[in-house]
């Protein structure tokens, strides 16, 4: 009859009992080759857990619900109560999340770490809104709300989970930041500057992190479907006086692009473009500082490195249309 050496027990020298840990030998004595693939699984396999934000559509929505589909542990955040409730309802585990509050934020770390006994894989920062409008037209309020949004806000949750993640030893923190955050067109100007400081301070927590197994990934799209334009038309209603503005002319251009229906700039994707980045971003070895997403992304990366200061900005007011793009 073979030795059950689960059963096995080893006595210290103070009379204790304990259980070894099997050895690969000992386990191939019985032969459970099922035993030996569920071990090695388990060895590798990460823990699957991610917080996203800004999931009540387009990038986050979907990220969220491929995730899920592949295993992971997803909280699906948003900062309406009601689109939390639309997300329980796909089956989404969510939770609500404003970017501009600091109490919800940490309300939402607490309610996260509660179901991952303290843990957490991965945070992708995908929540964000683009305010259109010339720099003139900008009021100091409407730069703030841009920036607690799209800045403070995100390294505010970050700052949240990077101690539960050094306390475990591994993480991922992915940014959703914008072919703008290094291209800057013309009328989108705190959308760009947000955009701009969102990558300064990634490359420097990355630098910050080296060594920590905790890698820091910038995902840079260009145009992709999602209600961007809708919510930016939201806030250039509420914060730009377009009729009293020396730049009323663009602003009908750039209003035309804003209420039409569907893909308004060439080479628009999906938000599966996204989502195929983040996913290497959350499982190589070596995740990339950079992800580059859409072919205007890759253009504008290739002339940023070879034009003058001069010829680029040529190059960007010909592709922000004065307003049209």
């Amino acid at each position: 009859m073979p030795i059950d050496i689960l059963k096995i027990k080893a006595t210290t020298q103070k009379g204790q009992y304990y259980n070894p840990p099997l050895s690969c030998c000992q386990i191939n004595q019985q032969n459970p080759p099922e035993l030996m693939q569920k071990m090695k699984e388990t060895d590798l396999k990460p823990e699957k857990s991610i917080l996203i934000t800004g999931c009540s559509s387009g990038i986050g929505l979907h990220t969220a619900q491929q995730l899920q589909q592949r295993g992971y542990q997803v909280f699906a955040s948003a900062r309406k109560p009601e689109d939390v409730e639309r997300l329980k309802q796909l089956g989404l585990n969510s939770l609500q999340l404003d970017l501009q509050d600091p109490l919800s934020i940490k309300n939402a770390v607490i309610r996260v770490l509660e179901q991952t006994q303290g843990k957490l894989h991965a945070l992708f920062n995908n929540g964000a809104y683009g305010l259109p409008g010339a720099i003139e037209d900008l009021s100091r309020d409407a730069l703030r709300i841009q920036f607690e949004t799209n800045l403070f806000g995100t390294m505010e949750l970050t700052n949240e989970i990077l101690p539960v993640m050094r306390k475990q030893g591994h993480g991922r923190i992915i940014q959703n930041s914008s072919v703008l955050g290094f291209a800057a067109m013309p009328y989108r100007g705190a959308y760009n500057a947000s955009k701009f400081a969102l990558e300064g301070l990634s490359d420097t927590l990355r630098q910050e992190l080296y060594g920590s197994n905790i890698y820091v990934s910038l995902i840079e799209p260009g145009p992709i479907i999602s209600d961007f334009r809708k919510n930016a038309l939201l806030a250039f209603n509420t914060f730009i006086d377009a009729e009293n503005s020396p730049h009323k002319q663009q602003y009908a251009s750039m209003l035309e692009r804003l209420e039409k229906e569907g893909p308004a700039a060439p080479f628009t994707l999906g938000p599966d473009a996204v989502y195929k980045k983040l996913l290497h971003a959350l499982e190589a070895r070596s995740p990339r500082a950079r992800y580059y997403v859409t072919t205007p992304t890759y253009i504008m990366g290739y002339l940023k490195r070879l034009l003058s200061t001069r010829a680029m900005d040529w190059v960007l007011m010909k592709a922000g249309g004065g307003g049209k793009h």
